[in-house]
């Protein structure tokens, strides 16, 4: 079993208060607008971490992370993307990848809006972690913590902050 950390739009904001939260699970992954490479830095020091990059994000951090990241986590088939849409409405650039080999798991960013829902066409979770970063129109902080037990994911928590 693997308990994950799920991030997104930190837009260069990282605190005491986010990383009590790395430090109680076993890998992190960021769906993009890292900011500063300061950021994933710190993370790296105290877990693994899986990323991708953002709209936001300068060379630096695309020349670190990838556009897509797509991986097995035990058995479940893994796909992370900043840009990725929702069920019925998936962006251009992921639409027909998604649609003729859907992914277990599909997280994205961007929106800055927390979203947990089933892909029932597609059978897939899709994942918005929202934003942790203090940057956007969003007006509470979230990340999502989970595990991945074999092809199971389970025990799915939102970790919300104060207002910004």
């Amino acid at each position: 079993m693997i308990k994950i950390l799920l991030l997104s739009d930190t837009h260069s904001y990282i605190d005491n208060d986010i990383l009590k939260y790395v430090k109680q699970v076993d890998e992190v992954w960021h769906a993009g607008d890292i900011g500063d490479l300061e950021v994933t830095d710190t993370i790296k020091k105290l877990k693994p971490l899986r990323a991708v990059f953002g709209n936001i994000d300068d060379n630096k951090v695309r020349m670190e992370f990838p556009e897509n990241n797509r991986f097995m986590c035990e058995g479940v088939d893994v796909w992370i993307t900043h840009i990725g849409g929702y069920p019925n409405a998936y962006n251009i650039r992921v639409r027909d990848e998604i649609k003729l080999n859907p992914p277990k798991l599909f997280i994205c960013g961007h929106s800055h809006i927390l979203k947990v829902m089933p892909d029932k066409k597609l059978r897939l979770l899709h994942m918005n972690p929202g934003a942790v970063g203090k940057h956007g129109f969003h007006k509470t902080r979230t990340m999502l913590r989970f595990t991945i037990d074999g092809s199971k994911i389970d025990n799915l928590e939102v970790i919300e902050f104060n207002k910004r």
